[in-house]
């Protein structure tokens, strides 16, 4: 079961992760089952459905977007927390909010996110 503490405290990292640009940091969060569906994903990989199934195919997919966005920086806003589950609402650098459902595994490793954009 997921607490508030473990919660914040995984969100913490998780933001420091990306903020560090360190691809493989970032990729410790992540189950090699990992699900994500993102518009982003859509545009950035060509494929209308958004999803990038398993830890290799979002190794790829991340670091195309860590190389075309150098200036990639994330301020938390808000971290919601359920059972086996977090809601993380950040800010980038250019202002636009994001919200990622992240679902988590026994093992605490991200298993699914569905991330949503403002704008």
């Amino acid at each position: 079961m997921l607490t508030k503490e473990k919660a914040h405290a995984f969100a913490a990292e998780w933001i420091e992760a990306w903020n560090s640009h360190d691809l493989e940091r970032i990729l410790t969060h992540y189950a090699e089952n990992v699900v994500l569906i993102s518009p982003v994903a859509a545009n950035l990989l060509n494929d209308p459905s958004g999803t990038v199934k398993g830890k290799d195919a979002l190794r790829a997919y991340f670091k195309k977007g860590l190389d075309a966005h150098k200036q990639l920086r994330f301020e938390p806003i808000e971290t919601m927390w359920g059972l086996s589950s977090i809601v993380l609402h950040y800010a980038n650098q250019r202002g636009t909010k994001s919200g990622e459902f992240m679902e988590f595994d026994a093992d605490g490793k991200i298993v699914k996110v569905v991330a949503n954009y403002s704008g």
